[in-house]
């Protein structure tokens, strides 16, 4: 899942549905991406359960999946604090 959030435009496309439901036209209108480039970061973000689609009419329309950000953010945050313990250890080794 991490992988799929490694690029900004995916950052971007996530942003924004997290707003609001839109198709990859309307995603290509609001960001500086051609509609098809669109539609590959939104199949990596699909496929790593971070969007989901749902057809009406002639359109897929895309929405953010919250719960798997929130634990995603969790997952980030567990890291982070593992992160800031380790870094407060070995300034605690460095200074003595």
């Amino acid at each position: 899942m991490c992988a799929a959030l490694g690029d900004q435009t995916r950052w971007d496309i996530l942003t924004r549905l997290g707003q609001e439901t839109m198709s990859a036209s309307a995603l290509a209108r609001v960001l500086p991406v051609s509609r098809q480039a669109i539609v590959k970061h939104l199949d990596v973000l699909s496929d790593a359960g971070l969007v989901t689609a749902e057809r009406r009419g002639r359109e897929i329309v895309y929405a953010a999946l919250g719960s798997r950000l929130n634990a995603l953010a969790h997952e980030l945050d567990r890291i982070g604090n593992a992160w800031d313990t380790r870094l407060r250890a070995l300034k605690s080794l460095a200074e003595s």
